[in-house]
């Protein structure tokens, strides 16, 4: 599906303002924490994601990039409590 992902990008991330990593943790990644936010959020909403960073400050991009893939819609529409009589 074409339409079942989609990036943010922001130059500044409060997380990796203090961070510096050593060169043996490269591969940590210390923004998932905003992932799991995301992700969280839109469980929510009723959306199945898988968020993960693909560009980060912290790696040496330019940018910090996340991005959100869509695996299913959990529940279509409202639940019968929110619905109009």
């Amino acid at each position: 599906q074409e339409d079942s992902h989609f990036s943010i990008q922001f130059a500044e991330n409060p997380l990796s303002l203090f961070v510096e990593l050593p060169p043996d943790r490269s591969d940590l990644e210390y923004s998932q924490l905003l992932c799991g936010y995301v992700r969280g959020m839109l469980e929510m909403l009723q959306f199945d994601v898988t968020v993960t960073m693909a560009q980060s400050v912290l790696r040496g991009d330019e940018i910090n990039e996340m991005r959100v893939d869509l695996n299913q819609v959990l529940q279509a529409g409202a639940g019968d409590d929110y619905q109009e009589e």
